[in-house]
């Protein structure tokens, strides 16, 4: 069943893209931006996630942390910070645990199957209220202009 605005977020706990351990609950009382992307360092991905550091001043002013998922490991996920000079983390989703509970990794339709069979997430975005409740979803946002997506909703 999809997720919708009002439902509790689903916990989770992963590592990020230093090796230190994240979970939900680690974003009590400040709105968290949990945000889904196939791949590091590709096209789409890589605007996206350019957008939102951009924008992550704007949306630290107000109240919001960004976290970027993908099923890439921690490597992977340093070089993309690295390259792009990314000022927030990465969730490294190995084993697409955290996609699934957020309905990400796919299901259904024959590209979500194969995003699911190759190891992407669908791109999607949660913002996440203070008590852990999903206040906004955007499904399918505009990769170079998410940042400013963000911002209209928070």
């Amino acid at each position: 069943m999809a997720l919708k605005r009002g439902d509790p977020a689903p916990d989770f706990s992963g590592t990020t893209t230093d090796g230190s351990p994240v979970k939900l609950k680690d974003f009590r009382g400040r709105k968290l931006v949990l945000y889904f992307y196939p791949m590091d360092d590709t096209p789409g991905c890589t605007a996206q996630a350019c957008s939102l550091r951009d924008a992550n001043k704007e949306i630290a002013a107000k109240g919001a942390a960004i976290l970027g998922v993908s099923a890439q490991d921690e490597a992977s996920h340093q070089r993309f910070t690295e390259k792009h000079k990314l000022n927030f983390p990465l969730l490294a989703d190995t084993d697409q645990r955290v996609a699934k509970a957020y309905d990400a990794a796919g299901s259904g339709l024959l590209g979500a199957i194969a995003r699911a069979a190759l190891g992407m997430n669908r791109r999607i975005t949660y913002i996440i209220d203070e008590q852990g409740k999903i206040a906004h979803i955007i499904d399918d946002p505009d990769t170079a202009g998410h940042g400013e997506e963000v911002l209209k909703v928070l």
